[in-house]
């Protein structure tokens, strides 16, 4: 359960950091690109914290929350990426 809440928090992240952008691009024409990249780098930190509590706290080998770290940073990220990309 806590994996889905992660993608979901990710996504609403997403959306604010893509508000953001789009409201502040009409005076700043490199908005949408930083805010892509302040959501990226907010969202390894993340997501890394959630590894760490996962491994250090949870008593989960790194192996085991390796692919749940690839999946909770890698699906917003490229959703952020493919958005930059094609729409902003």
């Amino acid at each position: 359960m806590r994996t889905p809440l992660f993608l979901i928090a990710g996504f609403l992240l997403l959306a604010a950091s893509m508000l953001l952008g789009k409201l502040f691009s009409s005076n700043y024409p490199g908005a949408t690109y930083a805010a892509t990249l302040v959501f990226v780098v907010c969202w390894l930190g993340i997501s890394g914290a959630n590894l760490w509590v996962g491994v250090a706290k949870a008593g989960y080998t790194l192996t085991e929350e390796l692919p749940i770290f690839l999946l909770i940073f890698g699906v917003p990220t490229i959703v952020a990426v493919i958005l930059k990309w094609r729409i902003f």
